[in-house]
């Protein structure tokens, strides 16, 4: 799914300013998709999803010649578009000076409108089950469920223990569980 090898070719080219451009471009063009949707899956809102994506590869073109390796490049970007959809979730939260519940119905009513989400009622009612989580027990969900990380990829994203996203994920799957039916 990652090939190390390129990454360390393509960093390797971000280090040499001829190469520069190319070499970003071809690690945009690498995780890009899989960045945007990682994000939407937190957001619901494709503009939002979309702003969210450029703003994390902002972030990773001025900090990549700061990279040091200690984890993948995948995981290092993750990690960067994660804190970016955790501080837009929680901005969002505090500006609209609203209760949780107002925030999950507009994500669920956002959900609805959206005319990129092509999904059956059933899927619907998935995602608006999913709304309803906290935002890390979303994201611990989406990256174990959609991506199909292992628990130690999403510990080094979240800088957690596996202890405690496994706890954090079983929680989710229960509430996922008794919730469906309520929507």
């Amino acid at each position: 799914m990652h090939n190390e090898t390129d990454d360390k070719q393509l960093l390797e080219m971000f280090k040499n300013d001829d190469s520069k451009n190319f070499a970003f471009n071809q690690i945009v063009l690498k995780y890009q998709e899989r960045v945007y949707w990682h994000i939407r899956k937190m957001t619901l809102n494709h503009d939002d999803a979309d702003d969210l994506v450029q703003e994390s590869f902002i972030k990773i073109w001025n900090s990549l010649s700061k990279f040091r390796g200690e984890s993948s490049l995948y995981t290092w970007i993750y990690r960067i578009a994660t804190n970016e959809v955790l501080a837009f979730l929680k901005k969002q939260k505090s500006h609209n000076i609203i209760s949780l519940q107002d925030v999950e119905n507009n994500l669920r009513d956002t959900l609805k409108q959206d005319i990129y989400f092509n999904g059956d009622d059933a899927q619907i009612k998935f995602q608006q089950v999913l709304a309803s989580l906290p935002p890390k027990q979303r994201l611990v969900f989406n990256m174990k469920y959609f991506d199909e990380m292992k628990y130690e990829e999403i510990a080094e994203v979240l800088d957690t223990s596996v202890g405690a996203l496994k706890a954090s994920y079983h929680i989710a799957v229960e509430k996922i569980k008794n919730n469906i039916n309520n929507i």
